[in-house]
């Protein structure tokens, strides 16, 4: 079974621990990067690590909570191999993964029940990347070179 990354801050500390058995019981290998309590702590702490994991092949994928999800987010796209999706839909973790082939799953555990973090990790873990026009897609997230080799700097287009 595959490796996760998992890492929280304090305000995603408990969704984490609810979801950490669930996990293991589906047989996933765990890499826990934090936090390890409710006390109030920084979240790219936990985020730069666990996207470190996945970046080099350690961990097969991640996921990552915090309060919205967005620091969580915003820090784990900040690593080149990291397509990070914030979701709070199962709808949404489905096609980050089938059209964005997202290898990082970013849930808001203030905005979220337990039974929504469950249903959306599972539409998550289901999902397969589709590939084809997606892939091309895919392909210009890393840098701003197009495909076509063009550089995404032209300042007429702003």
């Amino acid at each position: 079974m595959p490796k996760i990354a998992l890492a929280s801050d304090h305000a995603g500390f408990e969704l984490k621990e609810f979801l950490k058995p669930l996990l293991s019981e589906k047989g996933y290998e765990l890499n826990d990067f934090g936090t390890n309590s409710d006390e109030s702590c920084d979240y790219p702490d936990f985020a730069h690590p666990a996207a470190n994991a996945v970046e080099t092949g350690i961990c097969d994928f991640g996921i990552g909570i915090c309060g919205s999800g967005n620091g969580m987010q915003m820090t784990l796209n900040k690593h080149q191999g990291i397509r990070a999706a914030l979701c709070w839909l199962p709808e949404l973790a489905s096609l980050a993964r089938e059209h964005n082939d997202a290898n990082f799953l970013v849930l808001p555990a203030r905005f979220i029940s337990k039974e929504e973090a469950v249903a959306i990790l599972d539409a998550f873990l289901n999902a397969k990347f589709e590939g084809g026009r997606h892939q091309r897609r895919v392909n210009k997230i890393p840098n701003n070179i197009s495909v076509e080799g063009e550089i995404y700097n032209d300042k007429s287009l702003i």
